[in-house]
């Protein structure tokens, strides 16, 4: 299977710019499935509620979906993308999952991180797996990270490879996604944002948009500061197997017997 990412800069609140510069950025990349960054065609940093009201749209049938849909039956590719969703004059911070066959779904974020909380309801769909090009897909949005249980929770579901929309600030992640992989023997594709955005305050985006293997190998990772595609062949039978030795797997050998708080 080949999985990539990408990694842009938006420009705040400019969606058609913002989707002509990601599909020029694919121009000559092929893969099964793309990885994009959350919110990736808004940008970032909204104000409050109203604000991010105002840039939310339906999923399926909003703009930025049915962009996405479009580029998806052109390109027979799948997308996996971060961007804002109303539902009943509810916003939540959202990841869409396209493909040439058009919507499959979508997730909406359960850890909310910083002034997320002011823009943003908390997610409250349950967590699902993607049957995505003969691989199993889950997905978690940026400060989900942060959480060992969201990881574990997809792997104990199936999940061969996290699919990981990002706009990073905090330097930890690319370093913990190592630990999530090697936790669970899953693939995971984090795609982070760069550069700056100056509006309530001055947020600076680390990018470092990676993919890392079962064994915590780090495939490949973007520089820190520029737009970038990358992608890379994965073996899924590495995140099928469980077993460490002979006489470990890392699933089977867990006593939640003895885990209680």
């Amino acid at each position: 299977m080949r999985v990539g990412f990408v990694q842009n800069k938006p420009i705040f609140g400019n969606i058609h710019e913002n989707l002509d510069r990601v599909e020029k950025l694919l121009d000559g990349h092929d893969a099964d499935l793309f990885v994009f960054p959350e919110l990736f065609a808004t940008g970032y940093q909204f104000k409050d509620m109203a604000e991010s009201r105002s840039l939310a749209e339906h999923i399926p049938g909003g703009t930025i979906t049915n962009a996405l849909i479009a580029l998806a039956q052109k390109t027979h590719t799948y997308f996996i993308a971060g961007l804002s969703e109303i539902e009943a004059d509810q916003v939540y911070n959202s990841s869409v999952i396209v493909g040439p066959e058009g919507y499959i779904g979508k997730y909406r974020k359960i850890h909310l991180f910083d002034t997320e909380k002011v823009c943003f309801q908390v997610g409250n769909l349950p967590l699902k797996i993607y049957d995505i090009a003969g691989a199993k897909v889950g997905v978690m949005i940026c400060f989900d990270w942060r959480f060992p249980e969201m990881a574990r929770t997809l792997a104990l579901m199936g999940a061969d490879l996290i699919a990981h929309p990002s706009n990073l600030v905090l330097p930890h992640c690319p370093q913990a996604m190592i630990t999530r992989c090697l936790e669970n023997r899953i693939f995971a594709v984090t795609a982070d944002r760069a550069g700056i955005e100056n509006r309530t305050e001055s947020l600076k985006f680390i990018g470092q948009s990676q993919i890392v293997d079962p064994d915590g190998n780090i495939l490949v990772r973007a520089s820190e500061t520029e737009e970038e595609v990358q992608v890379v062949n994965i073996n899924l039978e590495k995140a099928r197997e469980k077993f460490l030795t002979p006489h470990n797997h890392i699933f089977n050998d867990r006593r939640e017997d003895l885990y209680r708080s």
